[in-house]
């Protein structure tokens, strides 16, 4: 079984986010990028299907311009066995996105694919439920844990009343939430491994009959600002001061 894995390039979750000055976007020159983070426990937990015996392959896929390609080398450090990066300049709409990945399923024929719940730069959340129904197959979000069967996968969920747990037949769509895995640490030897593994470039248009379905749906934004600074707090002595003051500001 194959299983296909998304990753999106976005600010590293330990770098602090910068508004340009010109309000168009966030700053990234000189900024340190990553694997979302999600993404990466998406990775991680392929490889554990894997290295279980229960997939003969994991192909990392992307889409972006060149500079993706050094988050697809980590991926192929971490232990994927090969990697697609699908060419497109500017930003895609979580719409866009999963027709493009649909074409990438169509095309690889996965048993599974996993990706991240979320991305940490836009927190759109949708993709993986618009491939799933794009494809026509099951799915299940948010998982803290996965186990195959055979043709088929149990998913504990987490959700708002706790857990859910539900199975779903093969191939599907599996978005990975936090507790499902500590992705691995990648080590240099592994690094210059993935060096020689194969890296494939697809262009969006090549992607079968979606094509004219992609054209024209890159996202668009306005303008960006920082948020406005927070106001310094005052100190009350105790609970009864601290009702009073939200009587006063209108907030009891």
């Amino acid at each position: 079984m194959k299983i296909l894995v998304g990753i999106k390039r976005v600010v590293d979750y330990n770098v602090r986010v910068r508004v340009r000055s010109d309000g168009s976007g966030v700053e990234t020159d000189g900024v340190k990028m990553s694997i979302n983070p999600f993404d990466e426990i998406a990775l991680e937990e392929a490889l554990r299907i894997k290295e279980a015996g229960n997939a003969e392959e994991v192909i990392v896929a992307s889409i972006g311009d060149a500079a993706c390609e050094q988050q697809l080398r980590t991926g192929l450090a971490m232990g994927a066995d090969r990697a697609i990066r699908v060419d497109h300049t500017g930003l895609l709409q979580p719409l866009s996105v999963a027709k493009a990945f649909l074409g990438l399923a169509e095309r690889e024929e996965p048993g599974l694919v996993i990706l991240g719940k979320q991305a940490i730069d836009d927190d759109n959340n949708q993709t993986g439920q618009m491939l799933a129904a794009l494809w026509g197959r099951p799915q299940a979000t948010f998982a803290s844990k996965i186990v195959l069967d055979g043709g088929s996968a149990t998913v504990t969920r987490e959700v708002d009343a706790g857990l859910e747990t539900i199975a779903v037949d093969l191939p599907a769509v599996i978005t990975t939430d936090l507790r499902l895995n500590e992705p691995r640490f990648v080590k240099l030897p592994d690094i210059m491994k993935a060096k020689r593994k194969p890296l494939d470039v697809v262009p969006i248009d090549d992607l079968g009959a979606k094509r004219d379905e992609l054209a024209g749906h890159d996202l668009a934004y306005g303008s960006f600002a920082p948020p406005p600074k927070r106001e310094r707090g005052i100190m009350v002595e105790d609970t009864a001061a601290l009702v009073a003051e939200l009587k006063n500001r209108g907030l009891l």
